[in-house]
């Protein structure tokens, strides 16, 4: 069972937003760095199951990664009655992520919803199919945008994609659970690579939960503040002009405008921070040595 406490706010059927505390940071699955912020490991417990490094200058950067074995979903596996039980699926998956020992999670706020559109192509060529290296090419202002399985994708035909299959057909297949990472500008499967699979196979798209680190409290309220400072003054400039249909019209759009933004500001995605690597760069070096040793081709 997780630690801590966690607060749900539901936000219809599609959404569910979770205030976790007594769970200071990191979390058990978590992001540590070192030199200087080029050299990566995703760590799971005291588990190692990603290493990254990144190439390059400005922004244009290549994150050369190496996967290894031992990622395990925090998600417990679904059975096929559960798969095919209605249910609001973030609200369930929220709770499973609040009692699972190594997930993500920590103190905050955190979003899960469900999302239903990619853009062409995140599903086909922005997936890392390949195992257990890669290179994603990193840019500033829209970079990879893609999908990284962390352990081994199975084959189409493999016994529990092949059942999956099936459920993708019916219409009950359960959500694949992605992470979204702000550095990456892309998603990292947490729960359901067979799923995933399968609903490709089947030539569609898995349906998917996201899970979005949010902004703490204070400071989405000190944005919202801002943002109905700069409101204020526009309007006070709006009321001096003459009044005219024309002027009605704008001052509408603008109190629309600033309402729908002050509306969305509490939910807006967060930097994801990364921790100290400890052992620094010869920590990482052993780590990458051991790798390359496993896996002398990659």
């Amino acid at each position: 069972m997780g630690n801590g406490n966690a607060r749900r706010e539901l936000l219809g059927a599609g959404r569910v937003v979770l205030e976790i505390g007594g769970r200071p940071g990191p979390g058990k699955l978590r992001f540590e760095i070192a030199g200087e912020g080029r050299l990566k490991v995703l760590r799971q417990g005291t588990r190692p199951v990603l290493l990254g490094r990144l190439t390059g200058d400005g922004c244009c950067h290549d994150l050369a990664l190496h996967r290894l074995d031992g990622y395990r979903s925090p998600i417990p596996p679904l059975t096929s009655q559960e798969m095919r039980s209605a249910g609001n699926r973030p609200h369930s998956y929220a709770r499973r992520l609040e009692e699972a020992e190594e997930s993500p999670l920590y103190d905050g706020r955190w979003q899960i919803s469900t999302r239903t559109w990619f853009a062409p192509g995140i599903w086909s060529e922005d997936l890392v199919t390949g195992w257990p290296g890669g290179s994603l090419e990193l840019y500033c202002g829209g970079g990879w945008h893609g999908v990284l399985p962390l352990r081994r994708l199975s084959p189409p035909g493999a016994p529990r994609v092949k059942a999956y299959r099936k459920h993708a057909r019916e219409g009950t297949l359960a959500p694949v659970l992605l992470w979204w990472v702000p550095f990456l500008d892309g998603w990292l499967i947490l729960d359901g690579h067979d799923r995933a699979v399968a609903a490709l196979a089947e030539g569609g798209t898995p349906p998917c939960l996201v899970l979005t680190r949010l902004s703490d409290v204070e400071a989405w309220r000190e944005e919202a503040e801002t943002m109905t400072e700069g409101h204020r003054h526009l309007m006070e400039r709006l009321a001096a002009r003459p009044a005219t249909s024309s002027t009605d019209r704008q001052r509408a759009a603008v109190d629309e405008a600033y309402g729908n933004a002050v509306a969305d500001v509490a939910y807006e995605p967060s930097y994801l921070p990364s921790w100290p690597l400890p052992g620094g760069d010869p920590a990482w070096d052993a780590l990458a040595k051991a790798a390359m040793f496993q896996f002398p081709g990659d």
